[in-house]
């Protein structure tokens, strides 16, 4: 048994060095025997190199391509050049046309404007509302113009013009035949001295109306007048970068911020003072209607004791 298996594998020993034999003589050109017949040899198939960097970069390497690679380099140095080097606010501001940073130094005066108004106005109005409410106070309490002018003062108030001009017009009506007219009179001396204090407390808030109603659209003209410069700097770049179109067009951009600033504002401040003066003024007719009620009083109280004078004669 042992002898049979190796003779077994004495054989298949034999037969793998024959099979080597042939796949070397194949490699090296020598033709192969098919009983005792000699075959073509395989052809063999060229080697397969892959391509250097020096044959893909080949087609760049036309003076064309050079030429137009550094006029590209050049373009986009030139145009990084010409970036402002600070995009905020105060930096666009700077580097901006001359007409846009006019328009956005008159929104800014605009602005500081409505600010110094709404302070000095705020201030006006609260102290007069105080003083009238007091004037009006006293008023109420007082039972006839000459106490109500003791009570109110020298104090320069528009009660006290009130009563001035209340008196005033019952001493020039002193010698009328009949006294029926005397409280219209004094009512028209009142409704004009009303009219001319509401006209003097709305005096400065005209501003903030035109300043409400013109800064977004200066703003706009700023806007416009901006990006008109900016596509002139396109054109003249020949280039549609991004980082060369939106400097430009964010400066012009922040003229409509700056007038939106300005306006809004302006437009709530007058809205506020608009309803605070009509306050004020409703605060006024009262006083005017107290005065007037004064006067008749005494007139009532004047007309008895000279009927019963008349009667008696």
């Amino acid at each position: 048994m042992f002898t049979a298996l190796h003779t077994r594998s004495i054989a298949a020993m034999a037969a793998a060095g024959t099979l080597l034999s042939s796949g070397l003589g194949r490699a090296q050109g020598v033709p192969a025997t098919n009983g005792g017949a000699p075959t073509a040899p395989a052809p063999v198939a060229p080697p397969v190199t892959a391509p250097s960097a020096d044959t893909l970069a080949a087609p760049l390497a036309s003076p064309d391509a050079a030429a137009g690679a550094a006029a590209g380099l050049d373009h986009m140095t030139a145009a990084t050049a010409i970036l402002p080097h600070d995009l905020s606010p105060w930096g666009m501001f700077m580097a901006a046309s001359p007409v846009v940073q006019a328009v956005m130094i008159g929104l800014a005066l605009a602005s500081v404007a409505t600010w110094t108004i709404f302070l000095a106005k705020s201030l006006e109005l609260s102290k007069a509302k105080r003083k009238a409410r007091a004037s009006l106070a006293a008023l109420e309490q007082a039972r006839s113009l000459t106490q109500a002018a003791e009570s109110i003062g020298f104090e320069k108030t528009p009660a006290t013009a009130f009563l001035r001009a209340v008196i005033a017009e019952a001493h020039q009506s002193a010698d009328a035949p009949s006294q029926d007219g005397l409280k219209e009179r004094a009512a028209s001396r009142l409704e004009r001295i009303e009219a001319a204090e509401g006209r003097r407390m709305m005096r400065g808030t005209g501003i903030l109306a035109s300043i409400g109603s013109t800064a977004p659209f200066v703003g706009l003209f700023g806007t416009v007048w901006g990006i008109m410069v900016s596509f002139i700097g396109i054109a003249k770049s020949q280039t549609t970068n991004l980082a060369v179109v939106a400097p430009g067009i964010a400066e012009a951009l922040l003229a409509t911020a700056i007038g939106l600033v300005a306006a809004i504002p302006a437009v709530v401040i007058y809205n506020g003072f608009a309803r605070s003066i009509g306050g004020y003024r409703a605060q006024l007719g009262d006083s005017s209607a107290a005065v007037l009620r004064l006067l008749s009083r005494d007139m009532d109280r004047r007309a008895l004791p000279r009927a019963v004078s008349k009667a008696a004669e």
